[in-house]
């Protein structure tokens, strides 16, 4: 899943880059909101974490531009200010979730996870494809009802596939959605596809030539 996160705050966004890497997803990082609003309306986003206070044009601008502009992107709004007002202010103008600072990480990783199980996103929270079955909420995989374990990019990878069951996914979409597609090569998606297919067998991703992948259904 890919993540555009937008704060000032640089050390924050470091860190939130380090630890949603880890976490499987790929991220994207802005300091301000002329150029978050820029990114969020050129490029497609699962998720966005916005902070409300920002150099040239606040959070909540932001998400107003955003819902004016037709972008339905679910926006995890970030904000030192705890207010009952503030947060109504932050759901009123279109985000979709509301986290004050400082909060834990494991909360926020929680929160964009139950962003994108919702119905919007996803047609159920579960994914099955075949024998395959994927819960992105708890991080685990079966197949044939036998648990297999996977890294966190196997796993995101897998779940991007699943999630697009119904057509083939090209290359390039595959690294831009699982890695930050400005620094991996094309390529890594084809040896992730390769670690895939050891642990589950190669019937369970398969290539479509010239075009891309999808989970063999």
């Amino acid at each position: 899943m890919r993540v555009l996160v937008v704060d000032d705050e640089r050390g924050l966004t470091r860190a939130l880059q380090r630890g949603l890497t880890a976490e499987g997803f790929a991220v994207d990082v802005a300091h301000d909101g002329i150029t978050g609003l820029a990114m969020a309306c050129d490029h497609e986003y699962d998720a966005i974490v916005l902070d409300v206070m920002l150099p040239g044009r606040n959070g909540y601008d932001v998400v107003t531009e955003l819902r004016a502009r037709g972008v339905r992107t679910p926006v995890l709004m970030l904000s030192a200010k705890d207010g009952e007002y503030d947060v109504a202010d932050g759901l009123d103008v279109g985000a979709d979730d509301y986290l004050t600072k400082p909060f834990a990480f494991v909360v926020l990783v929680a929160r964009l996870r139950a962003l994108l199980r919702r119905p919007a996103r996803l047609t159920a929270p579960v994914l099955e494809v075949r024998d395959l079955v994927l819960d992105p909420a708890a991080r685990t995989l079966t197949r044939g009802g036998a648990p297999v374990s996977l890294t966190a990019r196997e796993l995101a990878l897998l779940e991007y596939l699943m999630r697009h069951a119904d057509r083939v996914v090209g290359k390039v979409e595959l690294r831009d959605h699982v890695w930050d597609g400005t620094g991996e090569d094309v390529n890594v998606v084809e040896v992730y596809v390769g670690y895939l297919r050891r642990k589950l067998g190669r019937d369970a991703v398969a290539t479509v030539r010239g075009a891309g992948y999808r989970v063999a259904g």
